[in-house]
């Protein structure tokens, strides 16, 4: 009981679940129509993200809660993102509106996938996700700020490639598992495993 209390409070869940407490303030300050203040909290939600998984490893705080709360996090915080752009910048919303809806399949068809063969939420967590995540905040910076959309829609191009190969990983397992670092990595795993048995 002390060790799931322990895991539940640990500093990279406190960050997801901060994360997911900015949700709804990222919703009121978009539909409010508060744009700058909207990319100060979003710039929070972004930095607590990139810590959280950083710290779990680095305190060897990782467990299979923690990866599905940060995943949860991110696809919420995502969602924000796009919600954001149809209310505070609807020109910019309509201009990417095909990017947009690449992204939104991106994350809902390896949903999908993974639901149907396991019934739950895949949180995988590859190499290729955490490159995303780390490029998608600059790139929507640049978009806003800047009106500059290259990397934008570089990044959500990268976002596709990253759902194929989930998609693929969960073809590749027999039972649902987190933190998988890569399809490759995961078909070496289970390579290994036979060879065992």
């Amino acid at each position: 009981m002390e060790t799931m209390s322990t895991n539940l409070f640990s500093i990279a869940n406190i960050l997801s679940f901060l994360r997911l407490g900015l949700v709804p303030v990222l919703v009121w300050l978009a539909a409010s129509g508060a744009g700058v203040l909207f990319l100060w909290v979003l710039g929070i939600s972004l930095i607590s993200d990139a810590l959280d998984g950083y710290l779990a490893r680095k305190l060897n705080q990782t467990s299979e809660f923690g990866a599905k709360l940060d995943s949860w996090g991110d696809a919420l915080t995502y969602a924000v993102m796009i919600l954001a752009l149809y209310f505070l910048w609807p020109d910019i919303f309509s201009d990417q509106s095909v990017f947009l809806l690449m992204a939104t399949l991106s994350f809902l068809v390896p949903l999908v996938v993974a639901v149907v063969k396991f019934g739950n939420y895949p949180s995988y967590h590859t190499l290729g996700a955490k490159i995303a995540a780390l490029l998608i905040a600059p790139a929507y910076y640049l978009l806003i700020i800047l009106d500059a959309d290259i990397l934008f829609r570089l990044v959500i191009l990268f976002y596709l490639i990253v759902a194929i190969e989930e998609i693929f990983i969960t073809y590749l397992l027999r039972h649902p598992k987190t933190n998988i670092s890569s399809a490759w990595a995961l078909i070496k795993e289970q390579r290994n495993h036979s060879k065992r048995n």
